[in-house]
């Protein structure tokens, strides 16, 4: 029997905020979602901790299409139990950068499918859902996840979406290779290292982008070491 979502759409809608929904555009770039309540991340967290884990629930807030309640559903999913199938559905369902960012951040990045769905979307031609490789990378690397061949096998991927020039995929990209070189591994901080200064020597506009953004990052680290 799919769960009955009405409670938690109402505790959702109960710290809606017209005000604040009306700046997610052009504020955040939240604004291809097909539902938006006006819910600050902080009081979604205040709604989904008491929720648990709990697959069946989260599929039914997806479902539901509010951002919202998307967000929660990320928050309520067991990773022990999503399957790469669910990942790609939901994969495909994905507008927006926020939702997309958090269902890799708080959820993908625990499953033991995570490497294996960035090969795929990173081939993908639908802009979220190739963000969605990169912000997975990027997860799984701030999270300490996998080992150092799981990254350096697949800074080629880095390499080769370089010249995509979608903001949210290019900003993608940029996460998962400062992720990468923020790394405690020396092998990783040098392969990232070099990635990035081969980048920001590129023809490419979006690749010098990328290239250059990095470095950055990586000089400030450095600096503070």
């Amino acid at each position: 029997m799919t769960p009955d979502i009405t409670p938690v759409l109402r505790a959702l809608e109960a710290h809606a905020d017209t005000a604040f929904r009306d700046t997610m555009g052009p504020r955040f770039g939240i604004v291809t979602a097909d539902r938006v309540l006006g819910v600050p991340m902080a009081k979604i967290h205040a709604v989904a901790k008491p929720l648990g884990r709990d697959p069946e629930l989260a599929e039914a807030l997806w479902r539901s299409g509010v951002y919202e309640a998307r967000m929660a559903a990320c928050m309520v999913d067991d990773p022990a139990t999503v399957t790469p199938e669910r990942m790609d559905r939901w994969c495909a369902d994905l507008d927006n950068w926020a939702v997309t960012d958090t269902a890799c951040f708080k959820l993908w990045d625990r499953t033991p499918h995570a490497f294996a769905m960035i090969d795929r979307w990173a081939m993908l031609d639908h802009e979220f859902g190739r963000r969605a490789a990169f912000a997975l990378l990027a997860s799984c690397a701030l999270h300490r996840k996998g080992t150092e061949a799981d990254y350096l096998t697949r800074l080629p991927l880095i390499h080769a979406a370089a010249s995509d020039e979608r903001n949210f995929v290019k900003k993608g990209v940029s996460w998962a290779l400062r992720a990468i070189g923020g790394s405690k591994s020396p092998a990783l901080r040098t392969a990232a290292r070099d990635l990035a200064a081969t980048l920001a020597a590129a023809p490419d506009k979006t690749g010098r982008w990328i290239g250059k953004d990095a470095l950055r990052e990586f000089a400030k680290a450095d600096s503070k070491n």
